[in-house]
Parts: structure tokens; sequence; C-alpha cells
């Protein structure tokens, strides 16, 4: 695992490099397509204040059955979002799995099949340098490592930046963002980048992904 001094990626409600259990797909054995997703304005309502508890999530309409579509065309779903506040100390990491455990039950709620693999977030301020902040690919990096471990019954050993050789190839994966960081997030690890409208989310670019 490279050194602590990157800022490296953070776990929602594990370690990082814990062993991961995937739920099966639909539609039978993975490929190795990622969908790789930002969280506010592609998965719920974003806010310029945060959202700073569970009662200020709000899904984004159609987004269970968009998440559940990617799913069955074969997909692993990998949320990655900068959650700076917990950096600038506004609220902590627990507070921040709080509002994920939520956002998991309002997806399942609306589609038994909306299941999030995983979520890796960034807490770190802008100003921190933080290999795990969008733009930078940390945690994309971190997503790929974690879920193919998990596929092949193995415990991750992450890498990071140079010291992660011989990568897989990302050309059916997918990015997903509301903002020029996400598509530079995208751009700098190798994946497709696909921009939403953040009032629609990931409904507005669902017939793109999946028509390529």
């Amino acid at each position: 695992m490279a050194c602590d001094c990157m800022l490296l990626p953070h776990r929602d409600g594990n370690d990082l490099d814990s062993p991961l259990e995937l739920h099966p797909l639909p539609n039978g054995v993975w490929d190795g397509k990622i969908a790789y997703l930002d969280r506010d304005g592609v998965l719920n309502k974003g806010s310029e204040n945060y959202i700073n508890s569970i009662d200020e999530l709000v899904i984004l309409p159609g987004v269970p059955n968009s998440v559940a579509a990617l799913r069955e065309a074969g997909f692993r779903i990998c949320v990655v979002t900068n959650q700076s506040p917990i950096g600038r100390g506004i609220w902590t990491s627990k507070n921040l799995n709080s509002i994920h455990i939520k956002m998991r039950e309002l997806l399942l709620e609306e589609n038994s099949n909306a299941h999030l693999d995983l979520i890796l977030y960034s807490p770190y301020s802008p100003w921190d340098g933080a290999w795990a902040r969008k733009p930078n690919p940390g945690m994309l990096e971190a997503g790929r490592q974690i879920i193919s471990a998990s596929e092949n019954n193995i415990i991750p050993n992450l890498k990071f930046d140079t010291d992660w050789e011989n990568r897989p190839d990302e050309s059916t994966s997918v990015m997903v963002g509301d903002r020029n960081v996400d598509m530079a997030a995208a751009s700098n690890f190798g994946v497709r980048g696909f921009r939403c409208d953040p009032d629609i989310g990931l409904p507005d670019v669902l017939a793109k992904i999946l028509g390529d």
C-alpha cells in the first residue's frame, strides 16, 4: 500500500483494505465493468451547503431504477465522493456513514437491485493536495482494486499512482459526475466520463452509457 503521505481515500463504514462482500449481479458473471459515480447531483439532490444529515438527503427521481439498470448491464457500482466537511471539522465520518446508510435504504426501497457495491470518500480539504480528492484519481484507483480483489476472493493489496503497475483495461467502465472535477478524475484515471445535469442526475446519461 502506498504511504499515508499521499492522503488516501477512505471507505464508508470500514477500513479501506478490508474484504468487501458483493451482492451477485442480476445477469451472471462480472466482466470487469465499473460505474464510478459521484454522489451529490448524480444520486441525490446536491446543496451548496453540503448534505449535513439524513433529513437533507433527497434521492433524485429515477435514480434507483438507473442504478439497477447499470447492474443489470453488468456494471459494479462504486460511489466516489469528495466530502471536505470532515476535513473542515464541520462533521465527522460517523455522520457521513449515517447519511450513506439512509441512502442505501432509500435506493433499495424503490428497487431491490439498486445496490451500491462500494462507497469511497475523500475527507480532505481542497488545499490539502490529497491524492484521494477529485480531480485526482485516488478513489477510482482504490475502487477498481477493492472490487477486483473481492470478485476474486482475495484481500486487496492497494497501490496508487506510479506504484500501481500493470493496470487493467478500463475501456468498458464509466465515470458519472456533474462537475468539471469529476470529468477530470475520469480523464486522469483513463475512463470514459459522462457529465449529467445535477437536477436530473444519473438518469440524464443512462441511455448514453448503455447505448455505447
